[in-house]
């Protein structure tokens, strides 16, 4: 028997049976904060999005570490996803269509011929009901997708919370339950990362370890193959600590790749991730109950004009998106995503920041 501590006993108690019971509604698109000691987020029921996450350096100095833009009407013409809650099913599904219980359902493709985050209008291009929101807690936000929205079948409710526990962790929640027919679901958090500060230029000299051996590589498109291959030896080798920016030059433009993270104790959850800048000192650590973690260097930002006057350029940030594999929905071997009627869908991530 394993041993769990007490961090980890707190987190299942919090994420299996729940610590919410304020349930006031909020109406239409509003700013809303969390804070707790040094740290604040600023949160949008407009595609559940972080606007912002302001963290303390090793001196002291505070920093807002994530990019985004300076306006909420900057979000709805949003194409790179920043801070958004993405889904129905997160990253590719190739041809943008997939065979369940005998029938083809094809979706709504927005990237070529393939469906990418939900399709031309997924989870991080609606309106949010905020369910429940305390300043020094946390805050839930709630969404009904309809049967046929983007393509998906069934109707499916949709609920995430992002809350703190203790005094330097933020974790989220994401949970979804398939009402009348079975579906697919992976649903992914979209922050881009840059622990200097959001506008301090580029993540190369970050330090990154990922607690995975082997990804799932990818053709032209960047859709799996179906395969799994071991990183050892190759530029996707982050099983120990080291710049980003070491081996990006050996690959064509950088990190956009679905990592396959190794299993750990607790079994049901493990360590994803450690994000350290040795400027700032500040170090963020990620843990999840998901198989898989996209990284990506923000290899698509050009010239993007951001808050406070930034401009965001290729690699500017660092994405960590824990989930299923991509395009599980057409790869029997890869985990399955699909949900039936009364089944419950359960995501977890926990971030702790430190700085020093």
């Amino acid at each position: 028997m394993v041993k769990m501590s007490p961090f980890w006993c707190f987190l299942t108690l919090a994420f299996l049976f729940g610590v919410i019971t304020d349930c006031s509604e909020l109406n239409g698109v509003g700013i809303y904060e969390l804070k707790r000691g040094d740290i604040s987020v600023k949160l949008t029921n407009y595609g559940a999005t972080v606007l912002s996450l302001i963290l303390p350096d090793k001196n002291g100095k505070l920093d807002d570490v994530v990019l985004g833009f300076q306006t909420l009407e900057e979000y709805t013409n949003d194409t790179v996803y920043f801070g958004a809650i993405v889904g129905r099913v997160a990253n590719r599904i190739g041809d943008a269509q997939f065979t369940l219980n005998g029938t083809l359902y094809k979706l709504v493709a927005n990237e070529g011929k393939n469906m990418l985050h939900g399709g031309l209008k997924g989870f991080s291009d609606v309106v949010w009901t905020v369910q429940s929101h305390r300043e020094d807690s946390h805050i839930t936000f709630t969404y009904n997708s309809y049967d046929g929205e983007q393509g998906f079948p069934g109707n499916l409710s949709v609920m995430v919370t992002y809350m703190f526990i203790g005094t330097n962790k933020l974790a989220i929640k994401m949970e979804a339950e398939a009402l009348n027919k079975a579906t697919p679901v992976n649903l992914a958090h979209h922050t881009y990362w840059n622990l200097r500060g959001h506008n301090s230029g580029d993540i190369l000299s970050h330090n990154l370890q990922l607690f995975a051996s082997g990804i799932t590589p990818v053709d032209k498109n960047l859709i799996p193959t179906g395969k799994i291959v071991p990183v050892k030896g190759t530029p996707y080798d982050f099983l120990e600590s080291h710049q980003i920016g070491s081996m990006i030059n050996e690959l064509p433009s950088g990190y956009d790749i679905n990592y396959v993270l190794d299993k750990s104790s607790p079994k049901h959850f493990r360590k994803a991730a450690v994000l350290q800048d040795s400027v700032s000192g500040r170090k963020l650590e990620l843990w999840t109950n998901k198989p898989g973690l996209q990284f990506y260097t923000s290899n698509m930002l050009k010239n993007v004009k951001g808050k406070d006057g930034a401009v965001y350029k290729k690699y500017a940030a660092v994405c960590l998106e824990t989930q299923g594999f991509p395009d599980s929905v057409n790869h029997p071997n890869f985990p399955s995503q699909i949900i039936n009627p009364g089944e419950k869908y359960l995501h977890a991530m926990v971030y702790r920041f430190t700085a020093d």
